[in-house]
C-alpha cells in the first residue's frame, strides 16, 4: 500500500498543482520531475544512470514535440500574413455560421482525419489554429480539439496504438501463444481491434453532442450546455457519419484506415448536409462580441490581423492543409517513402544512454513538423508571398515555440523517469505498474469498469495511446486471466485498454501544452484540463460499461450506458454558468 501511495505522488503533485491550484505546466512538472526522481532513486532504488538516461531520452522527446508545434504555428503565421485565413473564414461561414456545425467540421471530422493521418497531437497542432482563424476563443479552440482526441486517436497514425502499442503486448508472449492457440497473434489483434472499434463507435457516437454542449456552456453568451443540445440532429448525424463507417473499415480492413477513412467518409456526408441544410439547429449559435470576452478565452496571436488586400479562392486558401493531408497519407502508408524517411540515415539516435538500456531516436524528416514546415515554404509560391513576409512569420513562430519550451521540456522527462522507475535488482517494478496492479488487485470482477482508466493514467502519464498500450495490454490481458475470463473476453479487456488509452488524450500533458502553445495560451494548462477532464470521465466510465455488457451479455450494462449518458447530459444542463452581461450601447 505504501508504494501505491508514493508512485501516486508524482500524479497527485500535478493533478494538485496544475488543476485544483491552477499553475501553470511549467512549474506544476518542474514540481512533479524533481519528486519523481528524488522516489525512483531514494525509494525504489533506480540506478542514477537510468534516471539521467530516462532524463535525456525525454529531452529529446521533448524537442521532436516542440518541432511539431514550430511547424504547426509557421504554417498558421504563413496563412495569416499571406491573407490566405481570411478566405477559409469565409468557406466554413458559407458551409454554416453557426459555431456549432463548425467545431464539428473541423474538430470532430478534419481533426479525425489528421489524427488517422499521423497521430501524436498532430490534429491539436493543426485544428486548434484553423478554429482560432475561424473566430473561436483560443481556449475553445484548444478545447475542443483535445476532446475529439478520443475516439479516433486508437487508429491514428496509420493504426500505430494498434499494430506497435497493443501487439508488443500480446506478441512474443509464450502464455498469450499457449492460450490464444491455433490463432495467430494478428489473428488475435484484429479480435481486439474490432472489439476497439465497437467500444470507441457506441462511445464516441455521442462526442459531438457533448463538444457542442461545453462549447455552448462555457463560451456562449447564455453559458447554457442545453443550447449545444439543440444542435443533436446535426451532431448525431455528424457522430454516425463518422462511427458507423469506421467500425465497417476496422473489420474489414483492420486498424490501418478507420480513422483516416471514417472520418474522410463522415466529413464528405456532414459538409454535404450542412450545404443542403439538413438536420442543422433552427437557431444559429455564435459567440458573444469579442469585446464582451474574458480574458481567460484569449491567447496571445491575435487573428485579427489575418487581413490582406489579397483575394484568394476558398479552394486556392485551403490548398495548404489539402497539402498536409496528403503528403501525411503519402509518408505513412507507401513503404517505399516511409523506409527511405525512417532509414538509418535519417535518424537522430542515442543507444544505451550512460551505459544503460534507454535508447532514443528522432526522425525530425518524418516528422509532421516537417511536412508543416515544408508546407509552409510552398504557401510562398501559392499566395504569391514575399521573402519579408515569410521571415516575419518565422519570426513569430520561433517566438511561440520558445515559450512553450519550458512546460515541454519538464514533463516529458519527468514521465520517462516514471516509466522508467523500476528498481535495478528487479525487486519493485515501476511506479506506473504498482499502480495498475494495485487497482487490479482492488477491482477484482468489476475489472473490467477500470480497465478503461488504467490505459487513460497511461496516457495521462505517457502522452501516447501507443505507449500506454505497450506499458499494459499485457497487464490487461493477464489481469482478465486471473478473474477467469475467457480468450475472447480477454480480448475485450484489452480492448478497454486501448479505448481508455485513447480517451485519455484529452488531458495528457503533452498535448495540452502543445495545443495551447499553437494558439499562444501558456501557462494556462490546468484551466484547459479542468474542461476536458468532464468528456475524459464520460468517456471512461462510458467504455467501462459497453465493456462490461460485451463480456457478461447481460442487458443491464447496455441499459446502463444509455442511462449514464442520459444522466451525464442531464446533469451538464443543469449545470449553468452566469451569463454574459451585455455591454451598454
Amino acid at each position: 500500500m505504501l508504494y501505491t501511495l508514493l508512485a501516486l505522488a508524482p500524479i497527485l503533485v500535478v493533478f494538485v498543482l496544475m488543476v485544483v491550484m491552477r499553475r501553470s505546466a511549467k512549474l506544476s512538472m518542474g514540481v512533479a520531475y524533481v519528486v519523481t526522481a528524488l522516489l525512483a532513486i531514494f525509494v525504489w532504488n533506480t540506478q542514477s544512470a537510468v534516471v539521467g538516461a530516462a532524463t535525456v531520452n525525454g529531452l529529446i522527446t521533448a524537442i521532436t514535440l516542440l518541432f511539431i508545434v514550430f511547424g504547426a504555428v509557421l504554417l498558421l503565421n504563413t496563412l495569416k500574413v499571406s491573407g490566405a485565413l481570411v478566405a477559409i473564414r469565409q468557406g466554413f461561414m458559407d458551409v454554416s455560421p453557426d459555431r456549432r456545425v463548425q467545431v464539428i467540421i473541423v474538430a470532430w471530422l478534419f481533426g479525425s482525419l489528421i489524427e488517422g493521418s499521423s497521430g501524436f497531437g498532430t490534429p491539436s497542432a493543426v485544428g486548434a489554429p484553423l478554429l482560432l482563424a475561424l473566430g473561436f476563443p483560443a481556449m475553445a479552440a484548444v478545447m475542443s480539439v483535445l476532446v475529439i482526441q478520443s475516439t479516433p486517436v486508437s487508429f491514428g497514425a496509420v493504426g500505430t496504438p494498434m499494430l506497435v502499442g497493443v501487439r508488443s503486448g500480446i506478441d512474443n508472449k509464450a502464455d498469450v501463444a499457449a492460450l490464444i492457440a491455433p490463432m495467430q497473434p494478428m489473428e488475435y489483434l484484429q479480435q481486439i481491434v474490432e472489439n476497439v472499434a465497437l467500444i470507441h463507435a457506441l462511445t464516441g457516437v455521442a462526442i459531438p453532442l457533448i463538444l457542442c454542449g461545453l462549447l455552448t456552456r462555457f463560451f456562449g453568451a447564455n453559458r447554457s450546455f442545453t443550447e449545444g443540445l439543440k444542435a443533436w440532429k446535426f451532431a448525431l448525424f455528424a457522430g454516425l457519419a463518422f462511427t458507423v463507417p469506421y467500425y465497417v473499415i476496422a473489420v474489414v480492413l483492420g486498424p490501418e484506415f478507420p480513422s483516416m477513412l471514417g472520418a474522410l467518409v463522415g466529413l464528405v456526408l456532414t459538409v454535404t448536409a450542412a450545404k443542403k441544410g439538413w438536420f442543422l439547429p433552427k437557431e444559429t449559435f455564435d459567440f458573444p462580441p469579442r469585446e464582451q470576452w474574458e480574458s481567460a478565452w484569449l491567447g496571445t496571436l491575435n487573428m485579427e490581423q489575418a487581413q490582406s488586400t489579397s483575394h484568394f479562392s476558398v479552394i486556392r486558401a485551403f490548398s495548404p492543409y489539402v497539402i498536409v493531408v496528403a503528403l501525411l497519407i503519402v509518408t505513412r502508408t507507401f513503404p517505399a517513402v516511409k523506409a527511405f524517411l525512417t532509414s538509418p540515415a535519417a535518424t537522430l539516435k542515442l543507444t544505451n544512454i550512460f551505459g544503460t538500456s534507454i535508447s532514443s531516436s528522432a526522425q525530425f524528416f518524418y516528422s509532421p513538423g516537417f511536412i508543416l514546415i515544408l508546407v509552409s515554404l510552398v504557401c510562398i509560391g501559392i499566395f504569391g508571398m514575399t521573402l519579408q513576409q515569410y521571415s516575419r512569420g518565422v519570426k513569430d513562430s520561433v517566438v511561440t515555440m520558445i515559450s512553450a519550451a519550458p512546460a515541454l521540456l519538464l514533463a516529458v522527462p519527468m514521465v520517462q523517469v516514471f516509466i522508467n522507475s523500476a528498481a535495478a535488482d528487479g525487486s519493485l517494478n515501476s511506479m506506473p505498474l504498482i499502480l495498475a496492479q494495485s487497482a487490479a488487485a482492488v477491482a477484482g470482477q468489476a475489472w473490467p469498469n477500470f480497465s478503461p482508466w488504467v490505459g487513460a493514467l497511461g496516457a495521462f502519464i505517457a502522452g501516447s495511446n501507443t505507449v500506454s498500450n505497450m506499458m499494459f495490454s499485457y497487464f490487461q490481458f493477464s489481469t482478465a486471466q486471473q478473474i477467469a475470463l475467457n480468450i475472447d473476453q480477454s480480448a475485450i479487456v484489452v480492448a478497454l485498454q486501448a479505448v481508455g488509452g485513447a480517451a485519455g488524450n484529452m488531458i495528457c500533458v503533452h498535448n495540452v501544452v502543445a495545443a495551447g502553445a499553437v494558439v499562444g495560451m501558456m501557462n494556462r494548462e490546468g484551466e484547459i484540463v479542468r474542461k476536458t477532464l468532464l468528456p475524459m470521465a464520460f468517456y471512461g466510465i462510458q467504455a467501462g460499461l459497453i465493456g462490461q455488457a460485451l463480456i457478461t451479455g447481460h442487458m443491464v450494462w447496455g441499459v446502463a450506458a444509455v442511462v449514464w449518458l442520459a444522466a451525464f447530459l442531464f446533469i451538464m444542463s443543469m449545470n449553468k454558468g452566469r451569463a454574459v452581461v451585455p455591454m451598454p450601447a
